[in-house]
């Protein structure tokens, strides 16, 4: 497949594990007979690491590239865990034993729960920063959207405005996929 294919796969399954996040309390729904928000959002992140294909190659691109393939390995452990606590079913002190364990283990704690999946966002937002002179509203709804779906989250606990977030940072990462670049014509 090609990589920009591979980016709206990414992009569409991103937002719609997104879009069941947001329901909140609702989520179980989402999560029989098997966990599909956290299939959706696994599945949309390894497809998202097609962006470091897609864009322009220079040192931020790189850079961006390592933050980016960082980030979608922590998703992949973020959705591990999530689906081991899902195994747990209605057992909520199963749940919280596991949660404390993983609290008092930096080693996961850190690179899978509270840094690691901000990777993702950071890179593609680095990503993003590439165009900001010559796409400056995709960038920066790119820019400014990625740092605000954590903020929602973590700080707001506001599903719908994570969802709006991501919504924001997937369709400025579309419309840069699908920018229309302008050449210069030279009488050279």
């Amino acid at each position: 497949m090609k990589p920009k294919i591979n980016c709206l796969i990414g992009l569409f399954f991103f937002v719609l594990s997104y879009i069941m996040f947001s329901q909140g309390s609702k989520l179980a729904y989402f999560q029989k007979p098997i966990d599909f928000a956290h299939w959706f959002n696994l599945i949309g992140a390894v497809f998202l690491i097609s962006f470091n294909k897609v864009f322009p190659k220079n040192n931020l691109n790189s850079f961006a590239s390592f933050l980016t393939t960082l980030g979608v390995i922590a998703h992949i452990g973020l959705c591990t865990i999530d689906f081991i606590m899902w195994s747990f079913g209605n057992d909520d002190l199963a749940k919280e034993e596991l949660s404390k364990h993983i609290s008092n283990t930096p080693s996961i704690l850190y690179p899978f729960i509270i840094i690691g999946p901000s990777l993702l966002f950071l890179g593609l937002a680095a990503h993003a920063s590439n165009f900001i002179r010559t796409f400056p509203i995709s960038s920066l709804m790119v820019i400014i959207a990625a740092p605000m779906v954590g903020f929602s989250f973590f700080i707001l606990k506001d599903g719908i405005y994570m969802l709006v977030s991501c919504i924001v940072f997937a369709l400025g990462l579309f419309l840069l996929l699908y920018r229309k670049e302008k050449h210069k014509i030279s009488n050279v």
